[in-house]
């Protein structure tokens, strides 16, 4: 009944994994397909929608506000991650557990909510939608994710490493430049991927937040559902998912390199 039972839970786990992969294996599959229709059975290999997607100058437009909004918010989100890290596990806040609890509770916020609280927010303040506003709802989305990978990281750092380099003359500055930060690098960019990930493939908020006139990729896509059901949108959606897990599997490589230098 044992081996039974451990069967049952392996079939069911290949089932669940297959319901989440399948359909982007399919939409994968399908990027590639000669037929402009989009649609099983296949008629041959082809790239002729990826290079239709190239030619798309409203699909390069979304690519290019996507791509600078990612950055922007990754470049935010982990200078004030690391910052506040540095506040709250190094020195003593007054009220650190609730503005702790206030900086990480967007994730625990449904999104949709954190979307239409801050849109009606803006409307109280009279201000119009536009790209700082968008950022700073990203900044606020991306940051708690940040902030959790910075922390644990900087918790395991030795507080005397940073005591023996200022003994020895090295002012705060120094430290943190020379001593901190190459320790603490790893999940430094393990959080930046993170906000970059996070910002380019946010659709709700975005949907809430963004200016006429100015898409993201998912907005656009969403736009392209709208209207019909473009082979350009599996190749679209082949380069977001090489996009969003290949710069994960990049980071990782890269924070490996970096923890075997340290460790060296």
């Amino acid at each position: 009944m044992r081996g039974w039972g451990w069967q049952a839970i392996r079939a069911w786990t290949l089932l669940v994994y297959a319901f989440m992969f399948l359909p982007i294996a399919v939409v994968v599959l399908l990027s590639f397909n000669a037929n402009q229709f989009g649609s099983f059975p296949m008629t041959g290999f082809s790239l002729q929608w990826f290079v239709e997607l190239s030619q798309n100058d409203a699909i390069l437009r979304a690519f290019r506000t996507s791509l600078l909004l990612g950055a922007l918010t990754a470049a935010i989100s982990t200078t004030l991650g690391v910052l506040a890290s540095l506040a709250l596990v190094r020195y003593r806040v007054p009220g650190e557990n609730i503005i702790s609890t206030m900086l990480i509770a967007p994730i625990l916020v449904p999104e949709v909510v954190l979307a239409v609280a801050l849109l009606l927010f803006l409307n109280f303040l009279s201000l119009p939608k536009s790209f700082p506003l968008l950022l700073m709802g990203h900044v606020i989305f991306t940051l708690p994710f940040v902030l959790l990978v910075v922390q644990a990281r900087l918790v395991s750092i030795r507080r005397d490493v940073e005591e023996a380099a200022m003994s020895l003359g090295a002012s705060p500055m120094q430290t943190f430049f020379q001593i901190t930060l190459p320790l603490l690098m790893p999940a430094v960019l393990a959080g930046a991927l993170f906000a970059f990930t996070i910002s380019f493939d946010d659709i709700t908020g975005t949907l809430f937040w963004k200016p006429g006139g100015v898409e993201t990729v998912p907005t656009q896509i969403f736009a392209m559902l709208r209207n019909s059901i473009s082979p350009e949108i599996n190749a679209l959606g082949t380069v977001m998912i090489l996009i969003t897990v290949g710069l994960p599997l990049l980071g990782l490589a890269i924070a490996r390199k970096i923890n075997q230098k340290s460790g060296a």
